[in-house]
């Protein structure tokens, strides 16, 4: 099982790469507002999920630059989303307003979330 989790991962990832889509295109002080705005964010993902390629690509399609932190490699990452949300499960962002922490888990939800935030 884990052979085939292995190849269909490098496949994921390949068809993403391959696939990958545009931005939006911004004026120099919208995406300033934009990557301002990101700093607040961070995806806890694992790179050859499905669901976090999802978010991923959302990412891509909006211009927004998301802190990622692998919960799979890094055992810090791993702990602060077990902490912090309660779960290891990915995707998670991480929300950050007026000093309160809100975990969003669902790839759907965090999509919802990013094209009503930065469209």
């Amino acid at each position: 099982m884990t052979v085939i989790r292995w190849i269909l991962g490098k496949i994921i990832l390949l068809l993403n790469a391959v696939f990958s889509p545009r931005g939006i295109k911004r004026t120099q002080e919208q995406q300033a507002s934009v990557d301002t705005k990101a700093q607040s964010l961070a995806l806890y993902q694992f790179e050859a999920c499905p669901f976090c390629v999802k978010v991923r690509r959302a990412m891509k399609r909006q211009s927004v630059q998301i802190e990622l932190k692998d919960a799979k490699s890094n055992p810090q990452h791993r702990q602060e989303l077990e902490q912090g949300g309660g779960r290891v499960k990915v995707p998670c962002l991480r929300i950050e307003r007026n000093g309160e922490i809100e975990w969003m888990y669902e790839s759907s939800d965090i999509v919802n979330y990013l094209e009503k935030e930065f469209a």
